[in-house]
């Protein structure tokens, strides 16, 4: 496989907010997508970051994206507030209700905040970590299309229903989990079918219910959990019951299936975002102080015998791609660079040039 070539990551966000721009959305929706797809590709997930272009720009031409959004929010006590999206793209929607959730906890230690009539809302750490800059613990659960069986189940039942908290950390980037409760997100299923990549073991069932590790193949997506599937699947069920039943939205069997979408509706999706004042519960140097050392004693845990690495804490990985991103570019695939050179032809918008080394993707 050929090594991908690296591009300046605020040229790259600029090209991708003018694309969007260009496909009718107003500017907040058009400047919140950008910022969220960049967080995915800035950080090394991939699967989340602008390789996703194309598919929102769909749900925008389909109908399923509210290109002028009003969005409202509806303050029901101190503590607890709604969001009503208007059927916006699911970043502007997230972005809004985070901040939302972070101006009540910081008021009263407790921002709890649900999201009705919105759409697919890309990587949800993007919206946690934009919490935790600010010194607040943030937390998203989502639930999405039916993609994801039961245990025991041939079925699928759940989406890959992500779950993403963050945490601020002083004096170092904070620490992050971003996880789908699926055993890998269905945009690592179609990132491995576009670079021609054998899928993880355990990841994906084929038409007949049967594990594959054809990524082409898969179906249907297996659970968080292996053997103790059972607990990916109960995950799952707290995001969906986070996602659809506290906010009368849709479950994730009701939501039309994104491959196989083309209804021109909104997609009626729903979220749960939550910030924690850390001030609030302790003072706050005991907050700092405990958290530096949980973190300082992990990352100097022996690594087991034979390890591949080292103990590492939710988030690490993620800041050593920024860090090298930063300086070096981001790497773009030859399918997404394909999507991207063609959009810029399509919207006549100039595609940045590539600089730094080239890398390979896995």
């Amino acid at each position: 496989m050929s090594a991908s070539p690296r591009y300046e990551a605020g040229k790259l966000q600029t090209f991708v907010e003018q694309v969007f721009l260009a496909s009718g959305v107003n500017r907040p929706s058009a400047e919140a997508a950008a910022r969220s797809l960049l967080h995915g590709s800035r950080v090394g997930l991939d699967s989340h970051g602008i390789r996703l272009i194309s598919y929102h720009l769909s749900t925008i031409t389909k109908g399923e994206v509210n290109r002028n959004p009003v969005l409202t929010i509806q303050k029901v006590s101190p503590s607890v507030s709604v969001v009503d999206a208007d059927d916006a793209i699911g970043h502007l929607a997230c972005y809004t209700a985070m901040e939302e959730a972070t101006r009540l906890a910081a008021e009263q230690g407790v921002g709890a905040v649900t999201i009705k009539k919105m759409s697919n809302i890309g990587a949800a750490g993007a919206y946690v970590l934009w919490a935790a800059e600010r010194g607040f613990i943030g937390l998203v659960a989502v639930n999405v299309d039916a993609l994801v069986s039961l245990f025991d189940g041939k079925d699928a039942f759940h989406g890959t229903n992500p779950l993403a908290v963050s945490a601020p950390v002083p004096g170092q980037r904070p620490w992050l989990l971003d996880m789908a409760t699926s055993a890998v997100p269905i945009n690592k299923i179609l990132f491995y079918r576009s670079l021609g990549l054998p899928l993880p073991a355990g990841a994906a069932v084929d038409a007949m219910g049967q594990p594959t590790t054809d990524a082409n193949a898969a179906c249907t997506l297996q659970p968080l959990g292996g053997e103790q599937g059972y607990k990916g699947a109960g995950l799952a069920g707290l995001i969906e019951i986070l996602s659809a039943p506290l906010t009368g939205m849709s479950l994730s069997a009701e939501l039309h299936q994104v491959p196989e979408a083309t209804a021109s509706a909104p997609r009626n999706m729903g979220g749960f975002v939550l910030a924690l004042n850390p001030s609030s519960f302790i003072e706050l140097d005991k907050y700092n102080s405990i958290i530096t050392r949980y973190l300082d004693t992990l990352r100097s845990s022996r690594p087991a015998a034979g390890a591949s690495g080292k103990p590492m804490a939710p988030g690490d990985r993620e800041w050593e791609h920024e860090a090298d991103r930063i300086v070096n570019g981001i790497p773009i695939d030859a399918s997404t660079l394909s999507a991207l050179t063609f959009l810029a032809e399509q919207y006549s918008i100039p595609f940045p040039d590539p600089v730094g080394r080239k890398q390979e993707l896995v």
